[in-house]
């Protein structure tokens, strides 16, 4: 196992159990306990836990993981949910694109298309999309946030409002019936609010992890968004419930 698919286990079994220690984390990813306290002080010394005598418990990750660490769950499921949100985008389309680990995952499939234009805040995806010469790419520019890649503000949103988008696909790290899509930095909602008032056709791209979920800052209700595209793992009680809002729901 690579180092950063080992740390970003480590990440995602700390934030989820709360807590863990050396010897257990060592059976789950068949290393030895020496590797895993060493990872264990890396991330410790990156601010991303808190190392204990014999494990560590949740820190800042317990708010957001960064998006390299972030990348490595549910990988399957977003290359999947990624070529399932390809087959909407038409050929010749205006095509927005937020940041996020699974838009960076329709980024890449998006890559090998022609004759699309790619609107993006994303400084991964702008990376990834400039050496393609049959993408026309414009970049959404401002203050950038870390932990996703994205640049955010309001020069962002008033960029945006100048542009047209026949689509547009945003991340969320909650979605519920209730309060809607959400994220968590106040900021990249307002740019993903941006995205979805310059489109015609409003989608989200995210693993059903984030369905029942509720994060710091609202986007927007679900009633503004007209797909949903998602895993197999959302069940059949979220999924009526999503769709009784008005939201078409693709699974893949």
């Amino acid at each position: 196992m690579l180092k950063a698919d080992r740390t970003a286990r480590i990440l995602s079994h700390v934030t989820e159990a709360g807590s863990a220690d050396v010897h257990a984390l060592a059976e789950l990813l068949d290393v030895s306990t020496a590797t895993v306290r060493r990872d264990l002080q890396e991330l410790h010394d990156q601010g991303l836990l808190h190392r204990t005598r014999g494990g560590a418990v949740t820190g800042p990750v317990n708010l957001e993981l960064p998006l390299r660490h972030r990348s490595e769950k549910q990988r399957d499921e977003k290359r999947r949910i990624a070529q399932a949100a390809a087959q909407l985008v038409p050929d010749g389309a205006v095509v927005g694109l937020s940041g996020g680990t699974t838009t960076s995952e329709l980024a890449r499939v998006l890559a090998e298309r022609t004759n699309l234009t790619i609107v993006t805040n994303a400084v991964n995806i702008a990376a990834d999309l400039i050496v393609r010469p049959d993408i026309h790419l414009v970049v959404i520019v401002r203050i950038a946030r870390s932990a996703s890649y994205e640049l955010v503000g309001p020069a962002a949103d008033r960029m945006l409002s100048h542009y047209h988008l026949d689509i547009a696909f945003i991340g969320v790290d909650g979605l519920t019936p209730e309060e809607g899509c959400t994220t968590h930095d106040e900021m990249e909602a307002q740019t993903d609010r941006a995205f979805l008032r310059a489109t015609a056709r409003p989608v989200v791209l995210t693993d059903s992890t984030k369905a029942g979920k509720i994060t710091f800052a609202r986007i927007c209700p679900l009633t503004d968004i007209h797909d949903l595209v998602t895993d197999t793992n959302l069940t059949d009680t979220q999924r009526k419930a999503i769709t009784n809002t008005g939201v078409h729901v693709h699974q893949a």
